[in-house]
């Protein structure tokens, strides 16, 4: 069987210095908001080219603290609307909820699955204060014309980047080609922890400040606490495994990419859409995501066959249970998305033989 994603196998090289990183750990007594996330906060910054990185609890809660930071410096108010693509994983819209704040869907482009810039402009109204540009499978959004129209409308942007750590554009890298930015280091993401783990990144002095105190109670020092805030720290042991693999993230990257060039030069049949790439570097292929109107029937066939695939995602969020009120919107580019998308393994530990596998599989459907 080809697992569509072999965790264990991904951080076997990495075992013998994750032992020294908890020995070393064990041996300081100190688990909360120690050198360790200071030293990943450094590296990771430095790595974004950003002047902070803020380590939280997980991706989720980046999101959060970022929209909650700009409410605390007056830069959001409560009430305000975030446009976003409505094709997102649930986790951007459910973000933007927990700040109060209300999200804007907007549709995305069929051939990236990433915001439409001119669509945008269609949804910005006077309560528009902020743009939630995702990039998602790993591919950077069009954060240029993004960034045009948020200046021309004087609105925030802000990456939900937990799927594109290290893709770059020749406008930027993931992470800092806007105010803010949210990662994620879930253990299945292309930098991923063994457990939870998030961090935003950003330029901005005052939004940096404020977050180190909301992800820590609100508190800049001990028992003094100047916001209302939450208790979400990146541990000081993921962030000491963060730090062993972020030197080999650009080389796994690099493997993702070769993989999904074979894939993309070698499977040809006309019952499926492969996703575009401009073969730039502003796809990490953190998901290669192909399409077929026979999902359900390919995904059987390739589990037959012993090929592990994964949708991302059934569901889209505005029919979802949960947006009950937003049952009866139409989004049918987005929906088309969800009907159709599956994904194939790729990864780092993919082999030259499995993918060659996958290829003819597929070819044969």
């Amino acid at each position: 069987m080809i697992k569509f994603l072999d965790l264990k196998k991904v951080n076997e090289p990495y075992e013998t210095a994750f032992q020294e990183k908890l020995k070393l750990v064990l041996e300081k007594g100190w688990y909360i908001l120690g050198n360790k996330v200071a030293a990943f906060e450094s590296s990771f910054s430095h790595y974004c080219g950003t002047k902070y990185c803020v380590g939280v609890g997980n991706g989720f809660d980046a999101l959060v603290l970022i929209f909650k930071g700009y409410i605390q410096l007056g830069k959001l108010q409560k009430g305000d609307e975030v446009i976003v693509p409505a094709n997102t994983y649930i986790a951007s819209i459910l973000a933007i909820l927990e700040a109060d704040l209300i999200p804007v869907l907007v549709e995305p482009k069929l051939k990236t699955y990433n915001l439409n810039p001119v669509l945008i402009q269609e949804k910005i109204t006077s309560k528009t204060k902020a743009i939630l540009a995702v990039h998602l499978y790993g591919q950077l959004a069009e954060m240029d014309a993004i960034n045009e129209i948020a200046l021309q409308n004087n609105l925030l942007v802000i990456e939900d980047a937990a799927q594109a750590h290290g893709a770059i554009s020749n406008f930027g890298k993931s992470g800092n080609v806007s105010n803010a930015a949210a990662f994620s280091f879930y253990p299945g993401k292309n930098l991923g922890a063994l457990g939870d783990g998030g961090a935003v990144t950003t330029n901005d002095d005052d939004l940096a400040k404020v977050i180190q105190s909301l992800r820590n109670y609100g508190s800049e020092a001990k028992y003094k606490n100047e916001f209302i805030g939450v208790n979400s720290r990146l541990d000081e042991l993921q962030a000491a495994f963060l730090n062993v693999k972020l030197p080999n993230l650009d080389a796994e990257n690099n493997v993702r990419k070769a993989i999904a060039k074979r894939y993309l030069n070698e499977i040809k049949n006309d019952k499926i859409t492969l996703p575009f790439w401009d073969l730039t570097d502003n796809h990490v292929f953190h998901l290669f995501v192909i399409r077929t109107e026979n999902r359900e029937e390919l995904q059987q066939y390739l589990l037959e066959k012993g090929i592990q695939t994964m949708i991302h995602y059934p569901i889209p969020p505005h029919k979802q249970k949960a947006f009950s009120t937003w049952n009866n919107l139409s989004f049918p580019i987005t929906e088309k998305i969800h009907k159709e998308v599956l994904s194939l393994p790729i990864s780092p530990v993919v082999t030259e033989d499995e993918v060659g596998f996958v290829v003819s599989i597929l070819n044969n459907y």
